[in-house]
C-alpha cells in the first residue's frame, strides 16, 4: 500500500505490521474479509489477484472460501509481504506496485482489494492496470472506508490525537484511509478506467475489541500514525491521553462498535 505523500518504505517498519497483524486485523479488518471473500467466491473465479495484500487476512479467507481458485497476492511494501506470505502460504505472494502490474494481459478474472484503492496516489492509474490484466467479462471487487464518523473506532482515535496535538495533529486517517469516502467519486473512477460498476453497497458490521488500550496500541505502533506521531514528539503521554480519549467515548472494553464501508463490483 501507498500513502501519498509518504514512502512506503519508511511508512511500514519494524514491528509495525506485526502490531497491525495483532491489534488491528481481527477487530476492523476480518469482519469485512469474510463479507469480501464471500462475494468472491459466489463468482466462481480461476485465477485471482489481490492488491494491497497486507498481512494476508483477506487472502487467507479467499483460498478458504473458494479453494479451487489459483490466488496471487500483492503489496508494496516488502515487510508485509514477508509476514502475509508466511501466514497465507498457499497463495502465490509479489511485491508489486498496483499502478504498475508485473502482469500480461488479460491474466485473471478476478481482482480484488480490501481497503487499500484509498492508498493508490493516482486510482485511475491504478484501476486502468487492473482493467488490463482482467480478462473480458472479468471483475474488480473491492472496498473503502466511509467517512470518519461512521467508524466508531477511527473517530474515537482521531479525537485522542486531537487532544494530545491541538495545534497540529496527525490528519492521516481523516485524509487517507477515510478520503476516498464519496461513491460518486470512486464510481466516476472506475468509468474513467473503462469500468462498468455493476453494484456499490453500503456495509455497516460491528468490530469487537477486547479493550480500548488494544486498538490504541494498534493504531498508535501499527500504522502510518506511529511516525506522524514521533515527528512530533510523542511518548507514553500521547498513548495515555488517546486512550483516556477513546475509552471515554467507547469504553474501557470489551467494546463493540460500527464501522461503515462501501463494497464496489465492477466489470471489465
Amino acid at each position: 500500500m501507498r500513502v501519498p505523500g509518504i514512502n512506503a518504505d519508511q511508512a511500514w517498519f519494524e514491528s509495525m505490521p506485526a502490531a497491525y497483524e495483532q491489534y488491528l486485523v481481527p477487530v476492523v479488518f476480518r469482519p469485512f474479509a469474510e463479507d469480501l471473500s464471500a462475494r468472491a467466491a459466489a463468482l466462481h473465479p480461476e485465477k485471482v489477484l489481490e492488491l494491497a495484500a497486507g498481512t494476508g487476512v483477506l487472502t487467507s479467507r479467499l483460498l478458504a472460501a473458494a479453494p479451487s481458485a489459483a490466488v496471487t497476492a500483492t503489496d508494496l511494501n516488502e515487510a508485509m509481504v514477508a509476514l502475509g506470505s508466511a501466514r497465507a502460504p498457499g497463495a502465490v505472494w509479489r511485491q508489486a506496485d498496483a499502478q504498475r502490474l508485473p502482469f500480461p494481459d488479460q491474466g485473471f478474472d478476478l481482482v480484488v482489494c480490501q481497503f487499500g484503492v484509498m492508498f493508490f496516489p493516482d486510482r485511475i492509474e491504478a484501476f486502468t492496470e487492473v482493467r488490463r490484466v482482467l480478462a473480458p467479462g472479468g471483475r474488480f471487487l473491492f472496498n473503502t472506508w466511509g467517512p470518519l464518523e461512521t467508524h466508531a473506532f477511527e473517530a474515537a482515535l482521531q479525537a485522542g490525537l486531537e487532544r494530545a496535538f491541538p495545534v497540529d495533529p496527525p490528519r492521516f486517517f481523516p485524509t487517507v484511509p477515510h478520503g476516498y469516502s464519496d461513491p460518486a467519486v470512486v464510481a466516476a473512477d472506475l468509468a474513467a478506467a473503462g469500468f462498468t460498476v455493476e453494484d456499490a453497497q453500503e456495509l455497516t458490521l460491528q468490530g469487537r475489541a477486547v479493550s480500548t488500550a488494544d486498538l490504541a496500541t494498534g493504531y498508535l505502533t501499527g500504522t502510518p500514525v506511529r511516525k506522524a506521531v514521533e515527528e512530533r514528539g510523542g511518548g507514553p503521554a500521547v498513548r495515555a491521553t488517546v486512550i483516556e480519549e477513546m475509552t471515554a467515548r467507547l469504553g474501557p472494553g470489551p467494546v463493540t462498535a460500527p464501522m461503515t464501508a462501501y463494497v464496489f463490483r465492477a466489470a471489465a
